[in-house]
C-alpha cells in the first residue's frame, strides 16, 4: 500500500487516569491510498511533548507494516514530525495545513481584526507561485507586523512547510493544502470522547476512538463521494511525481 497524502491529526486533548486524570492528545493518522481510499493507519495516546524520536517510531512502525513509499504528508505543524519523514521516507514533501495556519493566526489577534487578516492572508496562499506568495506576505508584514508580530513569526516559521503546493496545479492544491479529510473524523471521535468525561487509562481511551471510527460511514456513501473527488487530482499527482502513484498500483 502506498497512502498520498496522509494526514497526521491530533484529537482534541483526552482526560485520562493515570495516577492522576491529565490531558492528554491522542495522535491519527489517515491516508488516502493510490485508489483514493481513505484509510486509518493507527492511533497513538501521546503526553504532548513529542519529538523527532516519538515520530521516528511511529512512521517506522507505519513503514514496516508495508507503506512503502508517501508523495506528501499533511500534518499541523508537529514538532519533529518533518525530520522523521525525512528519515523514514527521503522523498516526501512535508505540507502544513493552511487551515490550522490561519486558525492559529487567529488566536493572536483581536475578534474585530479576524476578516481584515483573513482577507490580506488570502492572496499569500493562493498565490500562483512562492515569489508571489512572498510579495503578498511582505504587504502583510507592512500592514499587522507591528501590531501582531506573533502571527508573522507563526508564519515565518511554517514557510518551508506551508509552501510546497504553491509549486503544484489547482487539482494538487485542492487535496493537499488541508487536512480536512480527516475533519469529519476528528468530529465523530470527539463526541465520542466528550460523551464519557475521562477515561481509567489509556487503554480505554484508545479503544472509545477505534469505535467511534468503526462506526463512521456505515453505508459506505462518503468513502464513494471521496474516491470520485480523488479522480480528478490522479493524473495531476502521478505526473508531478514521476510516475510513483502508476508504479505503486502495479
Amino acid at each position: 500500500m502506498s497512502p498520498n497524502p496522509p494526514d497526521h491529526k491530533i484529537v482534541d486533548r483526552t482526560k485520562i487516569r493515570d495516577g492522576a486524570v491529565a490531558n492528554r492528545p491522542i495522535y491519527v493518522a489517515l491516508a488516502v491510498t493510490v485508489e483514493g481510499r481513505r484509510d486509518i493507519l493507527g492511533l497513538w495516546a501521546g503526553d504532548g511533548g513529542e519529538g523527532a524520536k516519538h515520530w521516528m517510531h511511529i512512521l517506522t512502525e507505519i513503514k514496516n507494516r508495508g507503506v512503502n513509499d508517501v508523495l506528501m504528508l499533511v500534518c499541523d505543524g508537529l514538532r519533529g514530525l518533518p525530520d522523521a519523514v525525512e528519515t523514514v521516507w527521503p522523498r516526501t514533501t512535508v505540507q502544513t495545513c493552511v487551515v490550522h495556519l490561519l486558525r492559529n493566526s487567529f488566536r493572536y489577534a483581536a475578534r474585530q481584526d479576524w476578516d481584515k487578516i483573513a482577507k490580506l492572508l488570502k492572496p499569500v496562499y493562493t498565490a500562483a507561485t512562492e515569489e508571489a506568495a512572498l510579495e503578498r506576505f511582505a504587504e502583510f508584514v507592512d500592514a499587522w507586523g507591528k501590531k501582531y508580530p506573533a502571527i508573522v513569526r507563526l508564519w515565518e516559521n511554517a514557510w518551508e512547510e506551508f509552501t510546497p503546493f504553491l509549486r503544484f496545479d489547482t487539482e494538487i492544491r485542492r487535496i493537499v493544502c488541508t487536512t480536512n479529510a480527516i475533519e469529519s473524523v476528528n468530529a465523530r471521535i470527539r463526541r465520542a470522547v466528550k460523551a464519557r468525561g475521562h477515561f481509567p487509562n489509556e487503554t480505554a481511551a484508545l479503544k472509545c476512538v477505534y469505535m467511534a471510527i468503526m462506526s463512521l460511514d456505515p453505508t459506505g456513501k462518503g468513502q464513494a463521494r471521496w474516491t470520485m473527488r480523488w479522480k480528478t487530482a490522479l493524473n495531476a499527482f502521478d505526473i508531478t511525481f514521476d510516475g510513483r502513484l502508476s508504479a505503486a498500483r502495479q
